[in-house]
């Protein structure tokens, strides 16, 4: 525990007094951030806020117990997966953004936007656009700092990790951005210094020896994914969206070899809810935008055509289910992404499960239960039952080792590889997705 708040230093300190500062403030007056506490503890160097760590420095104390407890879990969990056989093991989520009103903003506000609100602009399935609420790194700031805050949440990240997925990969390129309080109709883009954010991901892949993910969905600018893959970063192919030109999907041999194949994400409903139209319920439940009739009728001709590709690429057969028996689609889909050209498949456990509401709903809050859904059985039986056993086993069975996308020491397997599957390697697919073990990290590979 002394060694970890040595090596945190002043930041992890400031944090451990922001939080009992915003639990005293909280109670206090439900104060939800430090820009609603009085203005002499708005500054972390200011004489009440000194006094009131001296007069709480138990409390403190607590709260730096608590961050070594949570990165303790998180090095125990990785050393478990990694035990187990996983080639990856935990891959780590890097926010597209941070708290305006959280102990960054509060520690060391000068490295971030000062009254802008990150957000994305108006897309096919968001018509109104998306206020998120968060700020982020202000690209001044970054290079008159030679990238240290970056570079450090990087490495935070990664710490007890063998992968890191970056939210919001186009924010690297640039960001939708709108004063606060404006809509998102009112936005702009703000460029990033992409090449050199790139550069700074792909050293610390290296340092670390952990893939990066890079979340490249949306409004993605000409050329970008290219620009992505050329430093490394695997992209994500999601079923959905995975169509030629002319609408039909792409077969799964067709895929992007330097990319994560999956079902979907956690910002779209599971394979069993897209199969039923569930989102098409969400959003005419929530007034959306849009005429339900015609993406029910969309969703319809969807189901069609994924079948036939599906029959076509050999992970199905007969005739499509009906919209409110999906467990056969989920069934193709999961063996569909599984089959794909990716070197990385990665199936949520809503899919594995058969799950048919979205853990998350962009752009809205009390609404929708985000993050709060429960799992419908404990963790150990969640995968016991007989269907989702087998889609466990067709996962594993259609992942065929391979060669590694990239390893560090030799560099990404560029996308002219496409089609190729390569000679056997050390490779584990599981429940949650296929991981790759760099030829030199041994362990036998099995389920994940």
């Amino acid at each position: 525990f002394d060694a970890f708040v040595r090596d945190g230093g002043e930041p992890l300190r400031q944090h451990a007094l922001f939080e009992v500062l915003h639990g005293h403030f909280f109670a206090l007056n439900g104060a939800g951030g430090w820009r609603d506490w009085p203005a002499e503890y708005q500054n972390p160097d200011s004489a009440a806020v000194q006094a009131f760590a001296r007069e709480h420095a138990e409390d403190v104390r607590f709260q730096l117990f608590c961050q070594w407890l949570a990165d303790l879990g998180l090095e125990t969990a990785q050393a478990q997966a990694k035990a187990a056989g996983m080639g990856v093991g935990l891959v780590a989520d890097l926010a597209v953004g941070l708290d305006p009103g959280g102990s960054h903003a509060w520690a060391r506000r000068d490295e971030l936007l000062d009254g802008l609100t990150l957000g994305a602009p108006p897309d096919a399935f968001q018509a109104a656009g998306q206020e998120w609420g968060i700020t982020s790194f202000s690209p001044t700031a970054l290079k008159r700092k030679g990238y240290a805050p970056f570079i450090r949440t990087v490495r935070a990240a990664l710490r007890h990790a063998g992968g890191l997925r970056i939210d919001h990969a186009l924010g690297l390129n640039r960001l939708w951005v709108l004063p606060d309080g404006a809509s998102p109709l009112e936005g702009a883009y703000l460029v990033n210094p992409l090449k050199d954010l790139l550069r700074l991901c792909a050293l610390e892949s290296h340092r670390a020896r952990a893939i990066i993910i890079g979340e490249d969905l949306g409004v993605v600018p000409d050329g970008l994914r290219d620009t992505l893959e050329t430093h490394g970063l695997l992209g994500m192919r999601v079923l959905p969206f995975e169509r030629e030109k002319d609408g039909a999907l792409r077969s799964p041999d067709s895929w992007d070899p330097l990319a994560a194949a999956m079902t979907s994400t956690h910002d779209l409903a599971p394979v069993a809810g897209w199969w039923k139209g569930r989102d098409i319920e969400w959003r005419g439940r929530l007034g959306a935008d849009g005429d339900r009739e015609a993406e029910r009728q969309e969703r319809a001709d969807y189901r069609e055509a994924f079948w036939s590709a599906a029959v076509e690429a050999g992970v199905a057969s007969g005739d499509p289910p009906p919209a409110d028996a999906p467990d056969a689609a989920v069934d193709a889909s999961v063996a569909y992404a599984a089959t794909s050209a990716c070197e990385l498949a990665l199936i949520p456990v809503e899919d594995l499960l058969g799950l048919d509401e979205q853990p998350n709903l962009p752009g809205v809050v009390e609404v929708h239960p985000n993050w709060r859904r429960r799992l419908p059985a404990a963790t150990e039986n969640l995968l016991e039952e007989p269907r989702v056993a087998a889609r466990v086993e067709r996962l594993n069975a259609e992942r065929p080792r391979r060669p590694p996308f990239s390893d560090p020491a030799r560099g990404p397997r560029r996308r002219a590889a496409r089609g190729g599957r390569g000679q056997p390697c050390k490779r584990d697919a599981g429940s949650a997705g296929a991981g790759i073990r760099w030829p030199d990290q041994g362990g036998q590979g099995g389920p994940a």
